[in-house]
């Protein structure tokens, strides 16, 4: 038997947040166990999403190795960039975070409707966060996407791994806090600092 996706992975609740920011190195980490989770879609369904988020976090990836000592937290990175004037690390970073929004809307949503299959929660989170951002005929790719997502509880049994699904309830909601933590953080960072609309 497999462990439980969580912890597999490094959750967005032990990312260190200190007075200069979100750690760069812990971000990346954690963000890359969100990735892995569509995995467990078992299917190419969110083939789409989770390739947008790979390309954009390699971005934020890439920034940070060439110059890890200007880019040890995001708000760093993003800075660095305006000094040296490109900014496609911060490009990358602003819609990362929009996925990661995305992502998080629709499993808080999940966690919180406990009756709603999980294409409900992923249409509502589609329509909160990214449905303004596309035009007519992504709308139509999205939504057609959405429909194919697994069960609920398909979904979260795989999740699970086998193990007790009142430790999973728990390791999301950590999880899924520690998220919000990041995401509204950088999301007021980005936007009040010019750097990008998420």
């Amino acid at each position: 038997m497999s462990k439980p996706h969580f912890e597999t992975v490094r959750s967005f609740a032990d990312v260190p947040i200190t007075h200069e920011g979100v750690e760069t190195s812990a971000f990346v980490e954690a963000s890359e166990g969100l990735i892995t989770m569509f995995d467990l879609f078992g299917s190419a369904v969110f083939g789409f999403v989770q390739s947008d988020l790979k390309s954009n976090l390699q971005g934020v990836r890439d920034k940070f190795h060439s110059a890890r000592d200007s880019s040890r937290t995001l708000e760093l990175l993003v800075r660095a960039e305006v000094d040296e004037g490109h900014r496609h690390a911060t490009a990358c970073l602003v819609r990362f975070i929009r996925g990661l929004l995305f992502t998080h809307h629709a499993l808080r949503n999940a966690q919180a409707d406990r009756g709603a299959e999980l294409h409900v929660c992923f249409q509502r989170a589609y329509d909160a966060v990214l449905r303004h951002q596309h035009n007519f005929l992504v709308r139509s790719v999205v939504s057609v996407a959405i429909r194919a997502v697994p069960r609920r509880r398909d979904f979260f049994a795989r999740l699970a791994q086998g193990g007790d699904a009142e430790k999973l309830d728990a390791e999301l909601a950590r999880w899924l806090s520690g998220l919000d933590a990041i995401v509204t953080r950088i999301k007021t960072f980005l936007e009040e600092g010019g750097y990008g609309r998420v």
